[in-house]
């Protein structure tokens, strides 16, 4: 794997970034049996020295928890890398649309202008910096038309406080509104070699528009690193806990599903993990994917996956592979 980290931009914005990214939701601990900031900080230093330059949070993993983490991390490193994080899931007011209770307190999806003037101020003081790079609608909010959203955005641009607009959890439709309404420059978006809807859905207009694409939880929420067996449990708020992705069936599916990609793997002195992350990135219309790591090791083994080029012939057979063994949806 001596091939440089491959990069890519970011829409029209003029931001490039590599292509694997560290997403940071685990690190914020909720719903993943809590965190170590420790590690944490070791985790994300470890991307950003193996080239790893897009790290994407949220204020809502942890509530400021994965934020204020990333701000300590990257003291001293922050021009080395791209900096996203959202707004839209909020706790400090009870406007837009509840959305889900965390230890009994209301969580609502609201994207009206007063907010998100309040949340970026937030974010840039946990984030200890003072322009965010890639600024991204976390959820979409039913009661706020996207095109009030879209001109508070394009103001905290003007005004030098973020520098590209990205959108997540969308529908076609909503992708469709915010292209109406200003430059959309990127979606961020589940897709993985087990949930493949989005490249009927979404992909075409993306790729019509120029938009990129961020694909989350990349390796299924850890499933297709092939470290988890069949036997394996979780415990606690784990949210894999009583996942139908997870069960005794689909873990078998997954399992049938390594058998091609161990070889490939072998034959590039690579893991299953860093192949499953070079063929996301391979697929036409996924610009970037992003990864989780909760410690140094496994963030050094995704940076790498950056390195790794698949041949047509990898690539193809995995697709298939992946088509034949595809959870039930």
């Amino acid at each position: 794997m001596s091939h440089e980290m491959a990069t890519r931009p970011i829409g029209r914005s003029g931001i490039e970034a590599s292509v694997v990214g560290l997403g940071t939701w685990a690190i914020g601990g909720w719903m993943w049996g809590g965190t170590d900031e420790n590690r944490s900080i070791a985790a994300i230093q470890a991307a950003v020295d193996e080239g790893v330059t897009l790290i994407d949070t949220a204020p809502a993993y942890g509530q400021g928890v994965a934020e204020e983490i990333v701000g300590k991390a990257l003291v001293g490193r922050r021009d080395k890398v791209v900096l996203a994080t959202k707004c839209g899931l909020v706790w400090h007011t009870q406007k837009g649309n509840h959305f889900f209770d965390v230890d009994g307190k209301p969580v609502h999806r609201y994207l009206g202008a007063d907010s998100i003037v309040h949340e970026v101020e937030q974010s840039l003081k946990r984030l200890r910096t003072d322009v965010i790079d890639h600024y991204i609608t976390h959820w979409q909010d039913p009661t706020t038309p996207i095109a009030d959203t879209m001109e508070a955005l394009l103001k905290l641009k003007e005004a030098g406080k973020i520098r590209s607009i990205g959108a997540s959890n969308t529908t076609p439709d909503d992708v469709r509104a915010y292209l109406d309404a200003g430059p959309l420059d990127a979606i961020q978006e589940e897709y993985s070699m087990v949930k493949r809807d989005i490249e009927a859905t979404h992909l075409p207009i993306c790729r019509e528009a120029g938009v990129s694409v961020l694909s989350y939880s990349s390796l299924a929420l850890g499933l297709l690193t092939g470290k988890i067996g069949p036997g394996r449990t979780f415990e606690g708020d784990d949210l894999r806990k009583g996942n139908p992705r997870f069960s005794p069936d689909n873990l078998a599916r997954v399992a049938a599903l390594m058998e091609t990609v161990k070889p490939i793997a072998a034959g590039h002195g690579a893991s299953p993990a860093q192949v499953v992350i070079a063929w996301t990135v391979a697929l036409p219309g996924i610009t970037f994917a992003l990864c989780g790591a909760r410690n140094a090791e496994q963030a050094t083994e995704n940076a790498a996956a950056g390195r790794l080029r698949l041949t047509a012939s990898e690539r193809d057979a995995i697709s298939a592979a992946a088509t034949a063994h595809l959870e039930p949806a």
